[in-house]
């Protein structure tokens, strides 16, 4: 099992940057996709970003695309997201999720598709 712990998170004016962090525990990190969801005080969890088992494919909502930046780093069992030209709407709380499969390349952006997530951490824009 991978246990997940994501961090970050905090308060920035729109346009600002932040860049969340989440680490991994487990050997077996390394072998699965990883993918970025928030969610917004009353609306249902969204995904954000995606990126494969290696790091050879990402993918990206469309809300988010040319704006923010998965990464992955399996030396270090960690996951990354940078987040530019931040909005107001980008405010929610961020969770990394770990995907139900091993060895996904191709985009999985259904929450049912992934099993592990972390605590969340939050993410405020203000305008």
């Amino acid at each position: 099992q991978v246990q997940l712990v994501e961090s970050g998170g905090g308060l920035v004016q729109a346009g600002g940057s932040l860049r969340l962090f989440c680490a991994a525990s487990g050997r077996t990190f390394s072998a699965y996709a990883m993918g970025w969801f928030r969610q917004a005080p009353g609306k249902e969890r969204e995904f954000v970003a995606f990126v494969s088992w290696n790091g050879g494919s990402t993918y990206y909502a469309d809300l988010v695309k040319g704006r923010f930046t998965i990464a992955r780093d399996n030396g270090k069992n960690m996951v990354y997201l940078q987040m530019n030209s931040l909005k107001p709407e980008d405010t929610a709380v961020y969770y990394c999720e770990k995907d139900r499969a091993t060895g996904e390349t191709k985009a999985r952006t259904a929450p049912r598709e992934y099993d592990d997530w972390g605590q969340g951490t939050q993410d405020t824009v203000s305008s």
